[in-house]
C-alpha cells in the first residue's frame, strides 16, 4: 500500500530539498519529513539518503555550535523514507551569534561519513556549465569584468577551496535552517548537504542571507581567519552569480540580480584572491 501522511498532521513545508517528498507536523508534536528516491551518489551533495543518516548515525546530534533535532524514528519502506524529528521551535537569532555558531561547529573534530556530501560548489558549478554557464549575465549586460574573470578562473578557485582545511559544514546555512536554540548551540534542520567543506563555506551561504558586512560575520566566526575569509568569499561569490544567472532565464527573476550587484565587492574580491 503506498505511503501517505496521516489526516490529522499539519503540513509545514512542501520542502525544498530534491528529495523531500513533505513536511508535517503531528498532533503529538512531532516533525515528519518524507524523503522520496533521488540521486543515488552517497558524495553527491543532493544523495536522497543523507538526512535519514545524519539522524540514524547521530553524528551531528551533540556537535559544539550547530546541531542536528533529536531523531525519533526512521522508517523505510519501497517507495522513500519517514524521518520523525523532535519539533523544533524557531528562535530570534543575531547573524553574528549564527556566525559564531558556524565557527564552533567548523571545530568539532568529526570523522567524514562515507556518505557525507563532499564537492558541492564543484558539482554545482558543474550543473551551471552543463546549462550555458552564466552566459544570461553577459546578454542581459551585467556581467562585469569580475563576473567573467571568476567564470574563466573558476577551476582554479576550485582549487584554492581544495588547499583549504577540511571542517564540518551543515551546506545550506540560511537562517530559515538555522532555526531552534539549545543553551547557546544553533539547532538547524535539513541536513541533506551535509559533509565536510573547505572552511568558510558556510560562513559565504550566511553572507549570502544576512545583511551585515563580511568583516564583522568573519570576526564573529573566529578560527584561522584569512582561511574563513577566503572560503566564504569564494562560496559567496560563485553562488550569488550562478543564482542571478539562473534566475534571468525564469519567467520571474526575483531579486538575484539585484542582491548579486549588492555584493560586487565580495565578487571582486573573489577574482583578486584567484588572480593575486
Amino acid at each position: 500500500m503506498p505511503w501517505h501522511p496521516s489526516l490529522d498532521w499539519q503540513p509545514l513545508t512542501a520542502g525544498t530539498g530534491q528529495a523531500t517528498g513533505g513536511v508535517w507536523r503531528t498532533p503529538d508534536g512531532e516533525v515528519v519529513k518524507r524523503l522520496v528516491p533521488g540521486v543515488r551518489d552517497p558524495r553527491h551533495h543532493a544523495y536522497w539518503e543523507r538526512q535519514a543518516l545524519v539522524a540514524e548515525s547521530g553524528v551531528v546530534a551533540g556537535t559544539a555550535g550547530v546541531r542536528a533535532p533529536a531523531c525519533l524514528g526512521v522508517e523505510r519502506d519501497a517507495d522513500g523514507i519517514t524521518l520523525r524529528m523532535a519539533y523544533t521551535p524557531p528562535v530570534e537569532w543575531a547573524p553574528e551569534a549564527l556566525a559564531g555558531a558556524l565557527g564552533r561547529f567548523a571545530a568539532s573534530s568529526l570523522e567524514e561519513p562515507a556518505w557525507g556530501a563532499r564537492d558541492v560548489l564543484r558539482d554545482r558549478l558543474g550543473t551551471v556549465e552543463r546549462r550555458g554557464g552564466w552566459a544570461s549575465l553577459s546578454r542581459a549586460g551585467v556581467a562585469s569584468p569580475a563576473i567573467e574573470e571568476l567564470w574563466g578562473l573558476r577551476d582554479s578557485a576550485l582549487a584554492v577551496l581544495d588547499d583549504l582545511p577540511r571542517v564540518p559544514t551543515h551546506g545550506d546555512a540560511h537562517p530559515m535552517n538555522l532555526l531552534g536554540r539549545a543553551g547557546d548551540d544553533v539547532v538547524a534542520i535539513d541536513w541533506e548537504q551535509f559533509g565536510l567543506g573547505p572552511i568558510g563555506f558556510d560562513l559565504g551561504y550566511l553572507l549570502l542571507a544576512v545583511d551585515v558586512p563580511l568583516d564583522e560575520l568573519v570576526a564573529a566566526h573566529g578560527g584561522d581567519m584569512a582561511a574563513v575569509r577566503r572560503g566564504a568569499v569564494l562560496t559567496a561569490a560563485y553562488t550569488v552569480v550562478s543564482r542571478a544567472a539562473w534566475s534571468l532565464t525564469q519567467p520571474h527573476p526575483g531579486d538575484h540580480v539585484r542582491h548579486m550587484l549588492d555584493l560586487s565587492a565580495v565578487v571582486e574580491e573573489a577574482a583578486g584572491q584567484i588572480c593575486g
